[in-house]
C-alpha cells in the first residue's frame, strides 16, 4: 500500500523541482551546469541498513522511493475515468458532450437520444482503445524491468542474494558482474580492477558506445579484497535527486569525521552496462523514479504545429457561424408561431391546455438548432488529421533516399504531430561541427616553439583517401589502429594494415542496452558496435619530414646533457618533446584491445608465460603494496594545515617517485585516460631534471628497442571527442604512443626515451566557461609537478606568462614564440582548421600544496561546488608557458554546399551557431556557400552594450539609406520565379558576431535592433557561442519575429537549441545520441534536410492544408442543406433526411476519400521540387491556407448547398412526395458533389483515389438500400421504408443528381480551367514539367532557373552599383561615432577536399569595433 504514497511524493517533488528550475533559469550562464537541475535545497543522507545504523535507517528510508518504476498512466481501476477526463480536455469533445446532454432535454430534443451519442462514443472508444494498448505495452515493459534480478546484500543471511530490481532500496549494497546492467544510481565502493576502475557503457542513456571510466571512492580503492558491508561505518551526504547527468555533488563522511568528496566519476547510473570489470560493489543513493535516468525520461515532448493553431482559430469562426444560423432559426421560429398563433396545427398546446409563448419557443428552438446543425463543427476532422499525419510519417520513414549505408541508418520521425511544420520553415539554426562537417578530425598542421610544420606528406595522404572507393573506407571504419610504431614511419605508405573486427550492423544501440534480454553469460563479451573516431582517415597520420628529423635528437643522452643545454636547438627539442607528451596524455582517452571488444589494455611484460614465475608474483605483491600507499585517504584539512607544505606533498607522492623506477615500468601499468606530461618552461628547465633517474631512461630505451622488434597487441583509442582522438593519433605517429591509463598514472612509449609513467594527480575537465582542459602530473624524470593545459587560443593567450621590465632571454623568447604562434593560429583559422593551444606550467611542491588545500575544500563541498571548482581551476591555470598549437581539419559533409544553396533559394535564412573561433567559422561559412564571395560581411565585435548599440545602428543606417530606393516591388506570393530576389532585396550582406558580443545583443534593450539588422542580412554566423546562447537566439527569433524555426545539431550542446525550436533535427553522428533523443526528426546527414523540407515538408503542408479546407467545405455545405430546409418547415428543427443517414454521412460515407487525399496527393513531383527550391515559398507563405482561401471555400460551400437544395426543390415543386422522398435526392446529389469536388482539387489521381471514391459511393447506396428495406419505423414517426428502392427506378432521380452535380461544380471547374490556361500558378507550371520528355524537362527547368537568376542579378546590380557610396556613407558616419572599419585579410572559401586556400575570390569583409578612447 506504500506505492500510492511514494507515487504522490514523487509527483510532488517533481512539481517543486520544476518550480525551482524555472526560478533559477535567469542565473548567470556560468552556473548552467547545475542550475537547471536544482530540486530541493535539503541534502540527501544515505546510510546502510546494517549495524548501528538500523534505527536511523528506518527513519530515513521512509523518505525515499524504492526502485520500482511505473511509466504507465493508468491502472485497471482508473483507466476509464482518467482516460475520459483526459479526452474531455479537448474542446471539441466537450462541445459534443454538451450536445449529447442537451438532446436529452425533452423541450429541445432534435434527434433520437442514442443517435446523438453515436459520433462521440465512437471517437472516444477509438482513442481509448489506442491509449489502452499503448499503456498496456508500457505495463508489460515495466513489469519485465522491475522483475530483473540483481545481487543485493541481505543483513539476515549475511551474503548477497538475488533480488528483483523493484525491491532495491536506497542504502542497499549491490554487487554487479561484467555485462550486467546497473539497476539504480549507486556510489562505487569496490572494483575488482586493481586500479579501482569500473568501465561502463552509457549507450542506454546517451547513445555513446565508447567506454567511460568510473572510479572507486578515494580511500576505498586500496582494498585488495571485496568490501564487507557489515564493516561499512560511513555515511553519504549528497544532493537531492535531479536530472543532471553531468554533475554529482556529495561526500562520504567517515566515523572519524573525515570527509572524501564525491563527483560524477564515483557514480554508476541506472541503465548503464558494466564492462571490463569482473565485479563491482556500490551503495544505492537514488532508486526508481529518483534516478537520473528516470528523471530525464520525461516522455514524448509535445509541440503544437502552426496549422493546428490555425485550425482552432477557424473552428471558432465556424462556431460563430453556427450561432448565427441558430439565431436565425430561433428568430424565424418565433415569427412563424406569432403569424400562425390562431392555427392549432402550428402551435400545439401543452397537456394543461396552455400554449408556449413564441419567445420561449424561439429560445428552445435555438438549442434544438444547435443539436440539428452540430455537424458544422467537424468532430471527425481531429481524428482524420491524426490518421493523415501517421500516413505522412510512414511515407517519410520509408523514403529510400534518407538511408545512409555507412551508418546503416535512416530517418527517424520522433514527433508525429508537426510534420506539416517542415513545409513552413523560415529560419534554420545549424551547428557546425558534426552537422555541416563530418566530425572526422584529421591532424593537419602544428606549430611548436613558434616553428610551423605543414605536414605536406599528410596532405598528400588525405588526397589519396578522397580518391578511395567508398566501400573500402566503409569496411575500414570498424578497424582499430595498430600500435606498432614502425607502421607510422612509412611516408606516403603510412597506412597501417589492421585486422578488422567482426562486422555487425552499426545500428546496435538497442542491443547495447539489453534490459529486457536477461543477464549475459559470465564469459560472454558482447560486441558493442563501432568505435567512434577510428576511421583510417582519422587514425593514420604521416609525420612531417622536418619535424621527424628533429626527433632523432631526443634520446637518453639528450637528457643526460640537458643541464648544460642552453642553446636554441636544445630548447626547441625540449619544447617538441613536451608538446607531444601533452598531446598524448591531456585527454580522457580509454585504451582497449580490438580482438577482445570492450576489454581494456593492460601493459604487461612481453613474452609472458601462462604460469607466473616467482619473480612475477613478487612484483605483483609489490604493486599491491604501492597501490595501498598511493590510494590512502587524503589527510583532513586540519591536519594538512598543520604540516609543512613539503611534508604534506611528500606524503601524497611517495609512491609516485617509486613508480618512476625501471623495475616497475612495463609491469604495473593499467588502462586509463591519457593525460598531459611535463615540458620545459624556460631555459632553466633542463636544470630541473633529476639526474638520479637518468639510468631509468637508459633502461627504458633498451626496453623500447625490444618493443619494436616484438609484436605488441593492437590498441584501440576510445575518445569522448574527435579532437582528443586526432591528437592522440598524431602523437602516436611520432612514436609517442599512449599505452595505458589508470586514475593514478599514464604510461607512454616515447621514441628514444622508452616507457615513461606519469603520476596523475588531478584532472580539470573541459567546460564551456574556461574553454580549456588541464591535467596535473608528476614527471617521472624531473619529479616535478607539471600542469598541462590545452584550450581555445582566445582564452589561452591571456593565461601566458607576461614579460616583466627586466626580462631575461627566455622570457623574450617566449614573447616571440607567442607572436609567431598567434600568426600561425590565424592562418589555420583562415584555412578552416580547428585550433588548439598547448601550454604547461611547472609548480614547486609548496605551490602545489597551497593550491591543493583550496581544491580539497572545493571537492568536498555540496553547495556551490561548481563555482568553487571553477575558481580553483582558474587559480591553477595562470602563468603558463606556451608550447605550441595544432590545426585539425574537419571536412564538410557531402552535399552540404548544394543543400545550403537550395535552402536559401527556398527563402530560408540560415544561421550558423558554433563554438569555434571567428576565422574558422567564417571560412567554413564560405566553403559551404552560406556566405558568397559577393556578400558584404559585417563583423560585429564590441566590449560594451552601448558600443554594440552604436555599431548596429550605424550599420543599419548605412544599409537602409542605400537600399530604401532600390527595394523590389511587392510580388504575388505565388510568383516564385524571382524567389531569390524576394529574399534579400538590396544589400547582399552577412553578419558575423562572437560570443562576447552576443551577451550584449541578447539584452532586452538591444534585441529589436539586433533582429532588424539580421533581417537585412542573408546569413548570420555566431562564433564562440555557448549552448545557452544558442537556445536564447532560437527563442528570440521564434518569439519576436513570429517565425517558424528549425534547429539542427549533433551533440549534447545542441539539445537546448533543438528543444526550443519549432522543429528540431538531430544528426546521428559520432558524438552519441543526445541530440537525436531530444529531436523531433533525426537524420544521418545534413544533406537530407534538402528533401525533408523541400519535398516532404512541402507535401505534408499542402496535403494537410487542402484536406482541412475540404473538411470545412464539406461540413458547411451539408449543414446548409438542413438550414435551407428550415425556411420551408417553419424553422421547426426537423430534417428531410433520416437521422441515421444524417449522422453517418460525414462520419462514414465521406470520411475516407479526404484521408487518402491528405496522405497521397502530390501537387508537384519530388524531382521538380528538388530542382526548383523556389516552390517551397508557396508552403512557407501559407499560400494554400490564407484567410481569403478559407472564406472563399465557405462561400463556395454556400453556393453549392443552394444549388444542391433548390434544384431538387424546384424539380419536385407541386408534387405530393413525402419528406424523405424529397430529402433522398438532395442527400445523394450532395454525396456526388462532395466526392467530385475532391477529384477536381486533387493534383494527382491514382488507382487508390479512384477505388476509394467508387467504394464510398457503393457503400452509400448499399447502406441506404439495406436501411430502407429493413427499417420501417427505426426512428418514429419517420418512415424511410423503400425510399431509395423507389428512386432507383425513377429516371427523374438520376437526372436531378446529374444536373445538380454539374451546376454546383461548374464554377469551380471553370475557374480551375481558366486559371490553368490564362494565369497558371507556379505549382501548375511546375506540374506541367512532369509531362515533358526528360530532355525537354531539363531545358524547361534550366530556363526557369535562368529566369530566376536574371531577376536576381538585375536587382542585385541595381543595388550594388551604389555599394561603394554605401560603404563611404557608413564609414563617414562611423568616424563621427568613433567606429572604424578595419580591413582584414580576405578569407578564402575552402572546398571540401582539404579546405585548401586560394580557390575562391576574396569577399569584402568589414569589421566594426568600438574604439575605447
Amino acid at each position: 500500500m506504500a506505492d500510492p504514497v511514494h507515487w504522490a511524493r514523487y509527483h510532488w517533488q517533481r512539481l517543486i523541482s520544476t518550480e525551482n528550475r524555472a526560478g533559477s533559469s535567469s542565473s548567470n550562464s556560468s552556473n548552467k551546469c547545475y542550475q537547471s537541475s536544482k530540486a530541493i535545497v535539503k541534502h540527501r543522507i544515505v546510510i546502510p541498513c546494517l549495524g548501528h545504523f538500523k534505527e536511523e535507517y528506518e527513519k530515513v528510508s521512509k523518505l525515499y522511493m524504492n526502485n520500482r518504476i511505473r511509466t504507465t498512466k493508468y491502472t485497471w481501476l482508473n483507466f476509464l475515468p482518467r482516460n475520459l477526463f483526459e479526452q474531455f480536455h479537448r474542446v471539441a469533445n466537450l462541445y459534443f458532450l454538451f450536445l449529447v446532454v442537451l438532446n436529452w432535454v425533452p423541450l429541445v430534443e432534435a434527434f433520437q437520444k442514442e443517435i446523438t451519442m453515436l459520433p462521440l462514443v465512437g471517437v472516444l472508444t477509438i482513442i481509448a482503445v489506442k491509449d489502452g494498448l499503448e499503456d498496456y505495452s508500457k505495463y508489460k515493459m515495466d513489469k519485465q524491468i522491475n522483475n530483473l534480478l540483481t545481487k543485493v546484500y541481505s543483513r539476515k543471511e549475511k551474503k548477497y542474494v538475488d533480488e528483483c530490481w523493484k525491491n532495491v532500496n536506497v542504502g542497499d549494497f549491490i554487487r554487479l558482474s561484467r555485462n550486467e546492467i546497473i539497476p539504480a544510481d549507486m556510489v562505487l565502493l569496490y572494483s575488482s580492477d586493481l586500479d579501482g576502475i569500473c568501465y561502463i557503457e552509457t549507450a542506454g542513456l546517451d547513445g555513446e558506445t565508447n567506454l567511460k571510466q568510473r572510479q572507486v571512492v578515494r580511500g576505498y580503492s586500496e582494498q585488495v579484497s571485496e568490501i564487507d558491508p557489515e564493516k561499512f561505518s560511513s555515511r553519504i551526504e549528497c544532493e537531492s535527486p535531479n536530472n543532471d547527468l553531468s554533475c554529482f555533488r556529495g561526500f562520504v563522511e567517515h566515523s572519524n569525521k573525515d570527509r572524501v568528496g564525491l563527483s560524477k566519476d564515483n557514480l554508476l547510473l541506472r541503465g548503464c552496462t558494466v564492462r571490463n570489470t569482473e565485479a563491482v560493489v556500490g551503495i544505492v543513493v537514488y532508486a526508481g523514479h529518483e534516478t537520473k535516468a528516470m528523471l530525464n525520461n520525461s516522455g514524448p515532448h509535445y509541440k503544437r504545429s502552426k496549422l493546428e493553431r490555425k485550425v482552432n482559430t477557424d473552428i471558432l469562426w465556424c462556431v460563430l457561424l453556427l450561432i448565427l444560423m441558430c439565431l436565425t432559426g430561433a428568430i424565424g421560429h418565433g415569427i412563424w408561431l406569432s403569424r400562425y398563433a390562431e392555427i392549432p396545427f402550428f402551435n400545439i398546446p401543452e397537456p394543461d391546455g396552455k400554449s408556449i409563448p413564441p419567445t420561449l419557443a424561439g429560445f428552445n428552438m435555438f438549442w434544438t438548432m444547435i443539436i440539428l446543425l452540430q455537424v458544422l463543427i467537424p468532430i471527425s476532422l481531429y481524428v482524420s488529421i491524426e490518421i493523415v499525419k501517421l500516413g505522412q510519417i510512414y511515407l517519410i520513414q520509408n523514403d529510400i533516399d534518407f538511408y545512409h549505408e555507412k551508418t546503416d541508418s535512416t530517418i527517424q520521425c520522433r514527433a508525429l504531430n508537426i510534420a506539416e511544420d517542415l513545409g513552413q520553415i523560415q529560419y534554420i539554426f545549424s551547428d557546425k561541427t558534426g552537422t555541416l562537417t563530418e566530425n572526422k578530425m584529421v591532424f593537419r598542421r602544428c606549430s611548436i616553439a613558434g616553428q610551423e610544420y605543414c605536414h605536406e606528406e599528410n596532405a598528400k595522404r588525405l588526397e589519396s583517401y578522397q580518391e578511395m572507393d567508398s566501400e573500402d573506407e566503409d569496411s575500414a571504419d570498424h578497424q582499430c589502429d595498430s600500435s606498432t610504431p614502425m607502421s607510422k614511419w612509412q611516408g606516403d605508405n603510412c597506412r597501417a594494415v589492421n585486422e578488422p573486427l567482426n562486422r555487425k550492423s552499426l545500428n546496435q544501440l538497442s542491443g547495447s542496452y539489453p534490459a529486457l534480454g536477461g543477464q549475459g553469460e559470465p564469459g560472454e563479451v558482447p560486441h558493442s558496435g563501432h568505435v567512434a573516431f577510428s576511421s583510417p582517415i582519422e587514425t593514420d597520420v604521416s609525420p612531417d619530414t622536418q619535424l621527424l628529423g628533429k626527433f632523432s635528437q631526443i634520446s637518453s643522452h639528450f637528457y643526460q646533457q640537458s643541464e648544460e643545454a642552453s642553446s636554441k636547438v636544445s630548447l626547441e627539442t625540449m619544447y617538441i618533446t613536451d608538446f607531444f607528451l601533452a598531446l598524448a596524455i591531456c585527454n580522457t582517452v580509454v585504451v582497449s584491445v580490438p580482438n577482445q571488444p570492450r576489454q581494456k589494455m593492460r601493459h604487461t611484460s612481453l613474452g609472458r608465460m601462462p604460469i607466473k614465475s616467482l619473480e612475477e608474483i613478487r612484483q605483483m605483491f609489490q604493486r599491491l603494496s604501492i597501490r595501498r600507499l598511493s590510494s590512502s585517504p587524503l589527510p583532513s584539512v586540519k591536519e594538512s594545515s598543520s604540516e609543512s607544505p613539503n611534508s604534506f606533498v611528500s606524503k601524497l607522492s611517495i609512491f609516485r617517485m617509486r613508480l618512476a623506477s625501471p623495475a616497475l615500468d612495463g609491469a604495473a601499468q593499467r588502462a586509463a585516460e591519457p593525460h598531459n606530461t611535463d615540458s620545459p618552461e624556460n631555459s632553466q628547465v633542463p636544470q630541473e631534471i633529476d639526474m638520479t633517474n637518468v639510468a631509468a631512461g637508459c633502461e627504458h630505451n633498451s626496453a623500447a628497442s625490444s618493443v619494436e622488434s616484438s609484436p605488441l597487441p593492437k590498441l584501440c583509442y576510445e575518445a569522448e571527442s574527435p579532437d582528443e582522438a586526432a591528437l592522440v593519433h598524431a602523437a602516436k605517429a611520432y612514436k609517442c604512443i599512449l599505452r595505458s591509463r589508470t586514475p593514478d598514472q599514464v604510461t607512454l612509449d616515447f621514441a628514444g626515451l622508452g616507457s615513461l609513467t606519469f603520476q596523475l594527480l588531478h584532472i580539470l575537465p573541459f567546460d564551456s566557461v574556461r574553454k580549456r582542459m588541464s591535467v596535473v602530473v608528476r614527471h617521472p624524470v624531473s619529479n616535478r609537478v607539471v600542469v598541462y593545459t590545452k584550450g581555445a587560443d582566445s582564452v589561452m593567450m591571456d593565461l601566458l606568462r607576461t614579460a616583466s621590465e627586466d626580462t631575461n632571454n627566455s622570457e623574450m623568447e617566449q614573447k616571440k614564440i607567442k607572436e609567431r604562434t598567434q600568426k600561425h593560429l590565424d592562418d589555420y583559422a583562415r584555412r578552416g582548421l580547428r585550433t588548439l593551444c598547448i601550454a604547461k606550467k611547472v609548480m614547486s611542491d609548496e605551490e602545489y600544496a597551497e593550491w591543493l588545500n583550496h581544491h580539497f575544500l572545493a571537492e568536498t563541498s555540496i553547495d556551490n561546488r561548481e563555482e568553487l571548482l571553477l575558481e580553483s581551476a582558474i587559480r591553477l591555470e595562470t602563468n603558463l608557458t606556451l608550447l605550441g598549437a595544432t590545426g585539425i581539419e574537419d571536412r564538410l559533409q557531402e552535399g552540404v554546399p548544394d543543400t545550403i544553396q537550395a535552402l536559401r533559394k527556398a527563402g530560408i535564412k540560415i544561421w550558423m551557431l558554433t563554438g569555434d573561433k571567428r576565422e574558422t567559422a567564417v571560412n567554413i561559412a564560405y566553403a559551404c556557400k552560406l556566405l558568397e564571395p559577393d556578400d558584404r560581411i559585417f563583423i560585429l565585435e564590441s566590449q560594451s552594450r552601448d558600443a554594440c548599440a552604436m555599431v548596429m545602428s550605424k550599420i543599419l543606417e548605412g544599409i537602409q539609406k542605400n537600399t530604401s530606393d532600390k527595394k523590389s516591388p511587392s510580388q504575388n506570393p505565388e510568383d516564385v520565379s524571382a524567389g531569390l530576389s524576394a529574399q534579400a532585396p538590396g544589400f547582399s550582406a552577412g553578419l558575423v558576431i562572437d560570443g562576447r558580443t552576443l551577451e550584449h545583443v541578447l539584452h532586452d534593450s538591444l534585441q529589436n535592433i539586433f533582429l532588424e539588422l539580421t533581417e537585412k542580412c542573408r546569413a548570420v554566423v555566431c562564433c564562440r557561442a555557448t549552448p545557452l546562447q544558442k537556445s536564447v537566439l532560437v527563442r528570440l527569433v521564434r518569439n519576436k519575429l513570429q517565425a517558424m524555426t528549425l534547429a539542427v545539431g549533433d551533440g549534447a550542446n545542441d539539445v537546448s537549441m533543438i528543444q526550443v525550436a519549432d522543429a528540431g533535427v538531430g544528426i546521428s553522428g559520432q558524438e552519441g545520441m543526445q541530440a537525436v533523443m531530444a529531436s523531433d526528426f533525426a537524420v544521418s546527414q545534413f544533406r537530407h534536410l534538402r528533401k525533408l523540407l523541400l519535398v516532404h515538408g512541402h507535401w505534408c503542408y499542402t496535403r494537410l492544408n487542402n484536406m482541412v479546407l475540404y473538411y470545412f467545405y464539406k461540413n458547411v455545405a451539408y449543414v446548409n442543406l438542413l438550414f435551407w430546409y428550415q425556411f420551408f418547415c417553419g424553422f421547426s428543427g426537423t430534417s428531410m433526411t433520416d437521422y441515421w443517414i444524417l449522422i453517418l454521412f460525414n462520419l462514414l460515407f465521406t470520411s475516407v476519400p479526404p484521408i487518402i487525399y491528405g496522405v497521397l496527393d502530390k501537387d508537384v513531383s519530388a524531382e521538380i521540387l528538388m530542382q526548383l527550391p523556389q516552390l517551397y515559398t508557396l508552403s512557407q507563405k501559407s499560400v494554400a491556407y490564407l484567410p481569403s482561401a478559407f472564406w472563399i471555400t465557405l462561400l463556395d460551400a454556400f453556393y453549392q448547398s443552394l444549388i444542391c437544395f433548390f434544384v431538387p426543390y424546384f424539380t419536385y415543386y407541386g408534387s405530393d412526395i413525402d419528406v424523405f422522398s424529397f430529402g433522398n435526392p438532395i442527400n445523394t446529389a450532395a454525396l456526388f458533389i462532395m466526392l467530385f469536388h475532391l477529384l477536381i482539387e486533387s493534383k494527382s489521381v491514382t488507382w487508390i483515389h479512384t477505388a476509394v471514391t467508387v467504394g464510398s459511393i457503393l457503400l452509400y447506396f448499399i447502406f441506404t438500400l439495406a436501411f430502407g428495406a429493413t427499417c420501417k419505423t427505426h426512428n418514429p414517426p419517420s418512415n424511410p421504408y423503400w425510399i431509395m428502392e423507389k428512386h432507383m427506378a425513377d429516371p427523374v432521380f438520376y437526372l436531378v443528381c446529374l444536373l445538380t452535380t454539374c451546376v454546383a461544380l461548374l464554377p469551380r471547374y471553370v475557374l480551375r480551367v481558366l486559371q490553368g490556361s490564362l494565369f497558371p500558378p507556379a505549382v501548375l507550371r511546375a506540374r506541367h514539367l512532369d509531362r515533358l520528355s526528360p530532355e525537354a524537362r531539363r531545358e524547361a527547368v534550366k530556363r526557369w532557373k535562368d529566369g530566376s537568376a536574371v531577376n536576381c542579378r538585375v536587382e542585385f546590380q541595381a543595388t550594388s552599383g551604389s555599394s561603394s557610396s554605401a560603404t563611404g556613407a557608413v564609414s563617414q558616419e562611423e568616424s563621427t561615432a568613433r567606429v572604424s572599419p578595419t580591413s582584414k585579410t580576405p578569407f578564402q572559401a575552402c572546398p571540401r577536399d582539404g579546405l585548401v586556400a586560394g580557390t575562391c575570390s576574396s569577399p569584402d569583409i568589414q569589421e566594426y569595433r568600438w574604439l575605447e578612447l
